[in-house]
């Protein structure tokens, strides 16, 4: 690994780990507003002003991430790995913030609302912790080819498995949104549809890097 990637590894995941400490902020404060014993049913809808305030700041999270990844990276591929770099490392400190500030989650089967955009996102905080996870892992070894010259070769299958992968990783999470309507999670969550996601989508990243050259 040549000095300027560490660096930029360095530098990179500092950014994203101050960054989700400020988000956990913000839930912080939404937490002893309207949760003040504890994360739990009755879920409370928010009024439509803050449900738009809310809105704007993952959008927003989403520009900074994505502005931060485009001026490191000097290319497509390094730019998008750089982007998936930083928003794994930003979701797994996020919740290792909130473990430190408010003791939550308990488990990481603990539900959570993890996004809103375009309709509520809600799973257990596991299944997004393994998504980064897999986000880290496949941006560093991109990143590390990339630095040695190899050519990563990306056919329209491979994209298309990888869309495949991520709208039923979407799925899994938006399949019984309107619960939320209801102030309530879920009764289970669609773990079979997100594994098969996630068993698609890891399979669809290794069928690429490891494709002859």
């Amino acid at each position: 690994m040549s000095r300027t990637l560490r660096k930029n590894l360095i530098w990179a995941t500092l950014f994203a780990a101050a960054m989700a400490l400020v988000e956990a902020d913000v839930v912080v404060y939404l937490r002893a507003m309207f949760y003040p014993d504890g994360f739990t049913p009755p879920l409370v809808l928010l009024p439509k002003f803050l449900t738009l305030v809310e809105l704007g700041r993952e959008l927003a999270t989403l520009v900074m991430l994505f502005a931060v990844a485009a001026l490191i990276g000097k290319s497509g591929r390094r730019q998008f790995a750089w982007f998936s770099l930083l928003f794994g490392v930003w979701d797994i400190f996020y919740y290792l913030w909130l473990k430190v500030q408010l003791g939550w989650p308990e488990t990481l089967l603990d539900w959570d609302i993890l996004f809103l955009i375009p309709v509520p996102w809600l799973g257990p905080v596991l299944a997004p912790i393994l998504i980064s996870l897999a986000l880290v892992a496949g941006a560093v070894i991109v990143l590390l080819m990339l630095e040695k010259g190899t050519l990563i070769l990306q056919t329209r299958t491979d994209w298309l498995i990888l869309a495949a992968a991520g709208f039923s990783i979407i799925l899994s999470f938006t399949w019984d949104f309107r619960a939320l309507l209801q102030q309530q999670f879920p009764e289970r969550f669609r773990w079979e549809i997100f594994i098969g996601g996630m068993v698609v989508g890891v399979g669809g990243f290794v069928r690429t890097v490891t494709r002859k050259r």
